[in-house]
């Protein structure tokens, strides 16, 4: 079964960016302990405040489930970072396991 990895790109703004480390510790937290993901966020090396976040989902049907499946606490995160986006854009990237 192949799996999926969804890429979630985007920068935030500078002076957010002390809100924006806090909410990703609430993010990690909440994605991994309580909803079981596997889920982590990088700093693009060399570009400061620009931002990936990962899901690895064990299969196709695990990703296409993500947004289906957000719990009430999920969404509020969602809706929090979107506040720090610059610019409010994001970039998505999925990527599928041949086979």
């Amino acid at each position: 079964m192949p799996g999926v990895i969804l890429q979630i790109s985007y920068e935030i703004d500078e002076q957010r960016r002390e809100d924006y480390l806090r909410l990703v510790k609430e993010m990690k937290e909440h994605f991994t302990a309580v909803r079981g993901k596997q889920y982590s966020v990088y700093e693009l090396r060399g570009k400061p405040n620009s931002f990936v976040e990962q899901f690895v989902c064990g299969s196709v049907e695990e990703y296409e489930a993500l947004d289906d499946n957000l719990d009430e606490k999920s969404e509020e995160l969602v809706n929090r970072l979107e506040t720090l986006l610059k610019n409010g854009k994001a970039r998505y990237q999925t990527l599928v396991e041949p086979g």
